[in-house]
């Protein structure tokens, strides 16, 4: 029988209840189950996919072009699962599904409530990912902070789930804060039972607490929590301030989580190996070389808009034995050569991320010049690739007004456009979503980094290399390293010449994991490492 774990926030947002939840399925893996994660988000979008990356931080996107929430990106990385379409739910995608069955007649005329329609509705995709993967447990993060109305639906979904599924195979998490105030040092555990309290309102009472907390606690503390919210104390989970995520499965493993949760789920019996966790976490925080990378983009004022990049340049790092420092410069302030020269001349390598609209555009035309011309590494991913598209047709072959009709509808040398395949059909916020092949050529950096003629890479885009300057692009240097062989699409761009100047039309950030770097990460940093 498959077993049920549901994650719950409460006190405050952003405790960090996606890094407990990846943090406790590598936990399960490591001894020897089937985990696979998924998150319930309350808000009312259909996905993330057209939501402000200033508001919301980076799409995740998985293999089968679902576009999800960031944290999807921390289970995968966690637990090197492969995560699906219905490894993300949030209310809109509910609620328009049980407005879609009403308006087919699918209630026989029946009034259409809250309670039992959209609850329904939820418990059916709860469910939904026992009957596709099989997993020995399926870990759900429920997002907002109990006490939102908007997240109602769903704690009553996750109360009536036990009565479903059978109470023995249903365990209750609750992350929330304890406080310290400072001028006094006394903890403050009032938040947590109030916290308690309103999730038993609601008909939950939880099994295991995690307790968020900038200072070790006592036994004491402890055991007051213990008794005031009916849990036993082995079940009562310091989560302590950690210096990276990486460790937080380490630190979650000592204090006792897997064995509670085992309890709880009657799963006495299995051990844990985080020993290659452990030794990976070693690597980060020993390193022998330090590179700096300067991160060129248009949302650098929310970090999280470019989690997955910065992520995978950390594991990169960590495959090179080396810290990676990343200065993070808005594309906007890159406004003339000079500026850009100034700006970008301590940079190890030059990465430029992927995004949308015309903001920004010229600094990173700018800071792919400079790379090339002082052969500095540089990646680009997505726009990225774009970009150096751009400003190699511009500055090497001279097209001063080559462009993307993305950004310049009426430019003469149109070198990134839609392909005619896709006029009229790309509408509606959609885009080139999930996973495609790219056939690699041979004695390309490509090839080197991959060892391998296929790769498969996760895309998110609209735009495309323009296959009308393909040729007159590679008679000047551009090196065509990876094709799309279902549609002839270039996939990767090199310049010849320079030591290592990369671009990939698919976002590689989304398959790196921390022990298992993706390959153009790992040789990026290698060749900034080199560059010292």
């Amino acid at each position: 029988m498959t077993k049920y774990i549901f994650i719950t926030g409460g006190v405050v947002s952003g405790l960090g209840k996606g890094i407990a939840a990846a943090s406790l399925g590598l936990i399960l893996k490591s001894r020897g189950l089937k985990v696979v994660n998924q998150k319930f988000d309350p808000y009312l979008n259909i996905d993330p996919g057209t939501m402000n990356p200033f508001q919301h931080g980076e799409v995740f996107v998985t293999d089968d072009g679902a576009e999800t929430d960031l944290d999807l990106g921390h289970y995968e990385r966690f637990t090197d699962a492969v995560l699906s379409q219905s490894s993300n739910t949030t209310a809109g995608r509910v609620y328009l599904a049980v407005l879609n069955r009403e308006r087919e007649g699918g209630y026989h005329g029946g009034t259409v409530q809250v309670i039992p329609n959209v609850t329904e509705e939820i418990l059916h995709r709860m469910l939904l990912s026992t009957q596709e993967t099989n997993a020995d447990i399926i870990i759900t993060e429920i997002g907002g902070t109990v006490g939102d109305i908007e997240s109602l639906p769903f704690i009553e979904a996750i109360r009536q789930i036990k009565y479903r599924v059978g109470e023995e195979n249903c365990c209750y998490i609750h992350l929330t804060l304890v406080p310290q105030m400072h001028k006094s040092g006394e903890l403050k555990t009032k938040p947590t039972q109030h916290s308690v309290k309103e999730l038993q309102e609601l008909g939950i009472q939880p099994d295991i607490l995690m307790l968020r907390t900038e200072v070790r606690l006592d036994d004491a503390v402890k055991e007051k929590l213990a008794l005031f919210c009916n849990v036993d104390t082995d079940c009562v989970i310091q989560n302590l301030n950690a210096k990276s995520i990486y460790e937080v499965p380490l630190n979650m493993e000592k204090e006792g989580l897997g064995n509670a949760v085992c309890k709880v789920l009657g799963l006495q019996g299995t051990t844990s190996d985080l020993s290659g966790w452990a030794q990976m976490v070693h690597v980060y925080e020993n390193p022998k070389h330090h590179v700096t990378i300067a991160l060129v983009g248009k949302y650098i004022e929310l970090h999280d808009a470019y989690l997955s990049v910065v992520e995978s340049l950390t594991h990169g790092g960590i495959a090179n034995e080396t810290d990676v420092t990343v200065d993070w410069i808005d594309s906007e302030t890159l406004t003339d050569d000079e500026v850009t020269a100034q700006r970008l001349g301590k940079a190890d390598g030059i990465i430029v991320p992927g995004g949308f609209g015309s903001r920004g555009i010229e600094g990173m035309i700018r800071a792919a010049r400079y790379a090339r011309t002082n052969k500095v590494p540089y990646f680009g991913i997505c726009l990225g690739m774009q970009i150096l598209v751009i400003e190699y047709a511009r500055d090497v072959l001279g097209w001063a007004d080559a462009h993307s009709t993305e950004i310049d509808k009426d430019t003469g040398h149109p070198v990134i456009d839609l392909m005619p395949d896709q006029t009229g059909k790309i509408l509606g916020g959609t885009l080139r979503l999930g996973k495609f092949a790219c056939t690699v050529q041979p004695g390309t950096l490509t090839e080197k980094a991959y060892g391998s003629a296929t790769v498969w890479e996760r895309h998110r885009h609209r735009y495309e290399f323009n296959n009308k300057y393909r040729d007159e692009l590679a008679k000047a240097g551009l090196v065509i390293a990876g094709v799309n062989p279902e549609r002839n699409l270039v996939e990767i761009c090199e310049v010849s010449g320079h030591p290592w100047m990369l671009g990939a039309q698919f976002h590689p950030e989304f398959k790196s994991r921390p022990n298992k770097a993706g390959p153009l990460f790992r040789e990026f940093i290698k060749a900034a490492k080199d560059r010292c």
